[in-house]
C-alpha cells in the first residue's frame, strides 16, 4: 500500500525548491534498463510565457554498458523570439536501474547528468532518484534531482526538481496520465499521454506527449513537450 503521508511530503518540499534555470517541465525518467539496449531519441519543448516564447530541442544516442546501467549523449538546441535556433549545451546522462521490475514493493533507479553550455565555461551536474509503482492498471513515477550548477556566467548554486507522472495503462499504445511539477513559485500539472509500439525482437518506438499550465501564478506560463524515442 503506498505511503500517501510520504507523497504528500515530497511534493511539500517540492514545490518549495528552486526551479532550475526557469525550465523544470522535461521527461519523467522510468527507473528501467534494457539489456543490450540502443536508442534513439528527440524531445521538443515549446513554453509560452507573458514576455517570452522558448523553442527547444534535444536529439540524442545511448547504449547500455551494462545489464543496468545505460549512458547516453545529447545535444541541446534552443530558439527565443530575440534568438534563431543554435546549439546551446551538451549532455553525458547516466541511468542506473537499481532493483529488477517487481522485485521489490516499489522499482528504483539513478539519474546522473554533466551538461556543459557550447558558447561558455558554464556546467551543471545533476544527480536523481527514480521511482516507480504499479497499482493494478496505473502506474505513478516520480523524479527528485538535486542539481549543482557553476561557471563563468552563473552563481554556484545548488538546485531541486521534482517530477511525477500517474498513469492509466490502457493499452500498451495509448497510456494517458497526469503529470505534476514544482519548483520555486510554480506549480505545472496537465494532461499527458504515452504509448509504446513493439516490433520484432527488442525493437520499440515509445512516444510521449504532454500540455503543462502554471497554476501557482495568474499570468500565462504554458509547455508542450513531446518525445520520440526508438529502442533496438
Amino acid at each position: 500500500m503506498m505511503n500517501y503521508r510520504l507523497l504528500l511530503l515530497i511534493l511539500l518540499i517540492g514545490s518549495k525548491v528552486v526551479w532550475a534555470d526557469g525550465i523544470v517541465v522535461d521527461k519523467v525518467y522510468h527507473p528501467y534498463v534494457l539489456p543490450n539496449e540502443k536508442e534513439f531519441e528527440w524531445r521538443l519543448m515549446s513554453r509560452q510565457t507573458e514576455d517570452n516564447s522558448l523553442l527547444g530541442q534535444r536529439i540524442a544516442y545511448g547504449q547500455s554498458v551494462s545489464d543496468s546501467v545505460v549512458v547516453e549523449g545529447y545535444l541541446v538546441g534552443e530558439k527565443t523570439v530575440e534568438e534563431d535556433f543554435d546549439l546551446q549545451a551538451y549532455e553525458i546522462e547516466v541511468r542506473w536501474m537499481l532493483t529488477e521490475q517487481g522485485e521489490l514493493w516499489a522499482d528504483w533507479g539513478m539519474l546522473f547528468e554533466v551538461e556543459k553550455m557550447h558558447s561558455s565555461n558554464d556546467w551543471e551536474v545533476t544527480t536523481g532518484v527514480l521511482f516507480e509503482k504499479e497499482f493494478g492498471r496505473t502506474s505513478l513515477t516520480m523524479n527528485l534531482f538535486g542539481i549543482y550548477e557553476w561557471g563563468d556566467n552563473i552563481q554556484d548554486e545548488v538546485e531541486v526538481e521534482f517530477r511525477m507522472k500517474y498513469r492509466y495503462r490502457w493499452i500498451p499504445q495509448i497510456q494517458p496520465a497526469i503529470e505534476i511539477y514544482t519548483g520555486e513559485n510554480f506549480v505545472g500539472i496537465g494532461p499527458a499521454f504515452m504509448g509504446i509500439q513493439r516490433f520484432d525482437g527488442q525493437k520499440q518506438l515509445k512516444w510521449e506527449a504532454a500540455f503543462i499550465s502554471e497554476i501557482s501564478n495568474a499570468g500565462k506560463d504554458h509547455t508542450l513537450r513531446v518525445a520520440l524515442e526508438y529502442e533496438f
